[in-house]
């Protein structure tokens, strides 16, 4: 097997199971507001079938990555209420409460380390060097 074959093959598998090293999730900030239970966030990330699209790590797929989550609770919200490129879920669906949790949830994922953190590509691309 050829070398960009290989850094390509290593780069899908480890995007794909995220079987990578992973960072500790970053504690929350001193005196920032605890809003959502990331635990429930948990639950309706699987029950409503989240996964499905931004895998289980949120680090996407067939939809958008959503770690590291760069919108606010609000952006997020109304995001999910109305969204442009995915099924709504609509109040009477999911409520703002319960978008908080998820949104906790998601906010507690780590984020991918960076590519010179992960041996197995440094290894690669030091072979082609």
């Amino acid at each position: 097997m050829g070398k960009p074959l290989r850094l390509a093959l290593a780069v899908a598998v480890l995007s794909s199971t995220g079987t990578y090293a992973r960072a500790p999730a970053a504690p929350p900030q001193p005196g920032a507001p605890a809003v959502g239970n990331p635990q429930q966030g948990k639950e309706l990330f699987v029950k409503y079938s989240c996964y499905a699209c931004h895998g289980y790590d949120g680090h996407g797929g067939a939809g958008a990555r959503l770690v590291p989550m760069r919108m606010t609770l609000a952006g997020f919200t109304a995001y999910v209420h109305g969204p442009r490129q995915m099924p709504p879920y609509t109040a009477k669906v999911l409520s703002d409460a319960q978008l908080a949790d998820l949104f906790a949830h998601i906010k507690s994922l780590p984020e991918s380390p960076a590519p010179r953190n992960i041996p197995l590509l440094t290894g690669i691309i030091g072979e082609k060097e």
